[in-house]
């Protein structure tokens, strides 16, 4: 087990700090007046960030990047072993680890509520972390995504509590020591590492498992794939079945808000209020009421948060308009993740069209969920694919041979168009050129830069 000496490290270099974890890092370190610097291989919205900042990136990785003074180089997991910058470091003797592993150093030293899960991580880990900010709680927080509360995926708190989004891709969540977990739902994903659903459910329970005694674990009690998942301290159920401890109840949409009641113990608790849409987010927002309820915070104070949140980068995000039509970017990657996303736009615009532009990521998820992928965009009225986004160290060249286009042959909707290029997606918009509808870029990848672009 790594261990790490933050007050003795003044020098840090990033490699592959353009991905949302290791930006986090970068954060870290900054708000500690550290020396911060590192690299990627593309620009983004991510390192311009970082760089306003006063971060140096450097995006050409390569071995002269690294220099001795350096006393700690933190690298993302899908950097291969030979990697230029890892051997440089190797050979100057810079103490290195991954992401995971630092974040593993991190919450071993912090009281850690841990928020894992296959969908609904990022927003639930933000809605926790800024409802403990204004309880006054003062966590530190890493996040997948930018809140713009914090102006980026971090916040730096001078309490011992840490909020952290637990990712399971390759099973990182385990490197992670909770106090807490929060865990969201279990779903097939990531299948190019687990063998399948049980072997996803084995690995979960894994992390469960190293729970202290007098941990909680908060666990949600619809999901009939978590059921198997125990813990034998105490468990806290969420959900909008009444046997939970907490559950919410008479859900509506009013005035582009979500409004619901919220029971804990089957006694009535307050009215909340969100501002993001979709039954997703009423799961979302429920395990973090029972979280910060099980911290003593005051109630009112949780529903403050609540209403108050604005959402997260990329996760129901209003981009802006294309003419009368409303330009919405989110990062779902994942079919029940998609089918969740199209409902919510339902339930915000219901007298709106929807045009779904969906840009597959990873070609091993795209393979093995094929058939669910293509299944997932019914409720939209018209469907455009792009070509499947590489993720660069995690692919197999075995799974490349998959492509948009086999959703599109697999999908049975009347309105549905492959569109390989951006400029293929451009094209089909202004042909169909839409009027007051709801124009959803969807995608892990590189698909939002495209939702920024068409806008007014």
């Amino acid at each position: 087990m790594k261990k790490i000496d933050i007050e003795n490290i003044n020098k840090v270099y990033l490699s592959g700090v353009g991905g949302i974890g290791l930006s986090a890092i970068a954060y870290y370190f900054l708000n500690l007046d550290k020396k911060v610097l590192g690299s990627d291989i593309v620009e983004s919205e991510v390192t311009r960030r970082l760089e306003e900042k006063g971060m140096l990136i450097n995006f050409k990785q390569k071995a002269n990047n690294l220099t001795s003074d350096i006393d700690l180089l933190v690298y993302s997991s899908a950097l291969p072993d030979d990697h230029e910058e890892l051997k440089e470091a190797k050979r100057l003797k810079i103490k290195t680890m991954t992401y995971f592993e630092f974040l593993g150093c991190l919450s071993r030293n912090h009281k850690t509520i841990a928020v894992t899960g296959t969908n609904g991580k990022t927003t639930t880990t933000a809605m926790i972390g800024l409802a403990l900010e204004k309880a006054g709680l003062d966590p530190t927080v890493i996040v997948g995504s930018l809140v713009s509360e914090w102006g980026s995926n971090f916040r730096l708190g001078k309490s011992d509590i840490l909020v952290v989004e637990a990712c399971e891709w390759q099973a990182h969540m385990l490197e992670i020591d909770p106090q807490m977990i929060v865990l969201t739902n279990v779903a097939e994903d990531h299948l190019d590492y687990y063998k399948d659903l049980d072997d996803i459910k084995r690995h979960f329970q894994k992390f469960v498992d190293k729970l202290p005694k007098d941990g909680i674990l908060f666990k949600n009690i619809d999901d009939k794939e978590s059921a198997e998942i125990k813990f034998s301290g105490q468990t806290v159920d969420f959900g909008k079945d009444k046997e939970a401890n907490y559950y919410f109840d008479n859900p509506r949409v009013e005035d582009n808000k979500q409004h619901f009641d919220i029971y804990c113990n089957q006694e009535a608790m307050v009215n909340f209020s969100i501002q993001v849409p979709g039954l997703f987010n009423l799961y979302n927002a429920t395990a973090t009421i029972a979280v910060c309820d099980k911290l003593g915070v005051n109630r009112h104070q949780i529903w403050n948060a609540l209403n108050d949140f604005p959402g997260t980068w990329r996760r129901f995000e209003l981009v802006g308009q294309m003419k009368s039509n409303v330009v919405i970017s989110d990062y779902a990657h994942h079919p029940d993740s998609i089918n969740q996303l199209l409902r919510a736009a339902k339930d915000f615009y219901p007298d709106k069209k929807l045009i779904a532009v969906f840009q597959p990521h990873h070609h091993n998820r795209t393979k093995t969920l094929l058939a669910e992928f293509a299944k997932a965009f019914y409720l939209a009225d018209q469907v455009i694919i792009n070509e499947v986004y590489h993720v660069s160290g995690r692919e197999d060249k075995q799974e490349d041979k998959v492509s948009g286009q086999d959703i599109i042959d697999k999908m049975h909707h009347s309105k549905k168009y492959f569109a390989p290029e951006f400029s293929d997606i451009k094209k089909i918009i202004k042909d169909l050129n839409p009027i007051n509808s709801v124009i959803l870029f969807i995608g892990a990848g590189d698909i939002d830069n495209l939702a920024r672009e068409i806008i007014d």
